[in-house]
């Protein structure tokens, strides 16, 4: 399940370091580079919940095995791609795989582990949900220096395919067996919550296609008017979603959920990790790759004490001391302010940090692995096996907000300071780091507040 978890989200990041190669041989616009980045993220993000929803009532092992086998399919297509148009259709498509798939690994750890299991399942788990951030990265720096058959960018699609195949021979040998109840098809299509769907799909909808065309665009109205609307949507699908949940029905999220103490919390602090986690990212590879001119496997490289230093972290920290676990979360904050301010410092005016600039990278993995693993493992502490589904979904959907917002913003942000003048990637770098130190601040005043809680 994890190797899953581990491959689809390699992708949301493995395309960074061979954007500038696509950008070159399908001649893609901005916008169109954009949309090949987040395109996945955009499907992912939308469905993720829906998702969730099909899981609990068509079967976990089914939904994970059919997500997993669109995602290969579609990787595949990705990979023979011919244009700009068809790389970013099959991107979507892969989003769509994801999110079939995605959400029924964490309901499977939650509905089959119990005690002590759970907790270090939890634990692997929330590991490797941000080591694949970096790790796809190198990855993607990997192959694409390797250039293999004259490939080019192509395999880090590719290498999804052999994978994904081994993937689904042991899924269909190992995965434990659904139980459900039979539904007809009235009663399904009356449990997926359709109105709901609707609702949530338009709202993230709103909310993305402008952070993602916005800055290509120059922030006309219509993107403004968007982002407005898709807070309008999301207030009227929690108002249907609360209603049909006091009458009896089944929303797309329980409210309930919500309410579990903490949560509200956690996913504040989610969503800002992830965003600095993937701004952090893509920002920095848009600089060593266009501002320092590394090659992609430079580039690549550049980003593995952040995943190696995030991996550790992530599996170790509960065996740290107990008068420390309480601090975990705000210093992890803390720790990644200090931490981009440094990167962006070091960088500012065109250098490149010297040997100095790894311990900043390594601080970054280090304070977001203390600000997110402690955040997602309390998120989930709480949930009840009959709820695995709704915060599967929630928690993965929040993610991958997080990072599509990141992305957008810090992107947003970077591109505009790189059309100021000389040094203008290093000084662009330096106010993207200037502002994922505030959005980590931002997270060290929530989990202040949790601890006073």
């Amino acid at each position: 399940m994890l190797a899953a978890q581990f491959m689809a989200l390699l992708d949301v990041f493995i395309v960074n370091v061979a954007a500038p190669t696509i950008r070159t041989e399908l001649h893609a616009s901005g916008a169109g580079l954009q949309l090949v980045v987040a395109g996945y993220t955009i499907a992912y993000a939308v469905l993720l919940i829906t998702g969730a929803r099909l899981g609990e009532l068509l079967g976990h092992r089914r939904l994970y095995l059919v997500g997993l086998a669109v995602f290969t399919a579609a990787s595949l297509a990705c990979g023979l791609s011919g244009s700009t148009g068809q790389l970013i259709a099959f991107r979507l498509l892969q989003g769509v795989g994801s999110a079939l798939m995605i959400p029924q690994v964490l309901s499977l750890i939650q509905r089959n582990f119990t005690g002590e299991a759970r907790v270090r399942a939890l634990g692997v788990y929330s590991a490797v949900l941000a080591t694949g951030a970096a790790a796809g990265q190198v990855l993607g720096g990997i192959l694409v220096s390797a250039d293999l058959f004259g490939a080019g960018w192509r395999p880090v699609f590719l290498v999804n395919v052999p994978i994904g195949i081994a993937l689904l021979a042991l899924g269909a040998r190992y995965l434990p067996t659904d139980r459900r109840e039979r539904r007809g098809a009235a009663r399904l299509m009356r449990d997926l919550d359709l109105p709901g769907l609707v609702l949530l799909g338009g709202s993230v909808s709103l909310l993305t296609v402008p952070l993602v065309l916005g800055q290509e665009e120059g922030w006309p109205l219509w993107a403004w008017l968007s982002l407005a609307s898709s807070v309008v949507l999301f207030a009227a699908f929690w108002a249907y979603e609360s209603r049909l949940a006091r009458r009896g029905g089944a929303p797309l999220i329980a409210p309930r959920v919500l309410r579990i103490p903490g949560m509200g919390l956690a996913v504040t602090r989610i969503v800002v990790a992830m965003a600095i986690n993937a701004g952090f990212l893509f920002t920095l590879t848009l600089h060593i790759q266009g501002g320092l001119g590394y090659s992609p496997l430079r580039a690549g490289l550049t980003f593995a004490p952040t995943a190696a230093v995030f991996g550790t972290v992530g599996l170790t920290w509960r065996r740290w001391p107990a008068s420390w676990q309480r601090a975990l979360v705000p210093g992890g904050f803390a720790l990644t302010a200090l931490s981009t301010t440094a990167t962006g410092a070091l960088q500012h005016g065109g250098g490149t940090g010297g040997l100095a600039i790894y311990g900043a990278y390594a601080g970054v993995g280090a304070g977001l692995a203390l600000a997110f693993s402690p955040t997602f493992a309390g998120a989930l502490a709480n949930v009840r096996p009959e709820d695995a589904a709704d915060a599967s979904g929630l928690l993965a959907t929040v993610n991958q907000l997080g990072q599509l917002i990141g992305v957008a913003t810090f992107g947003t942000l970077f591109l505009n300071r790189l059309d100021a003048g000389a040094h203008a990637s290093g000084d662009a770098l330096w106010a993207c780091s200037v502002a994922l130190a505030g959005a980590a601040l931002v997270g060290v005043l929530t989990a202040l507040v949790s601890r006073r809680r």
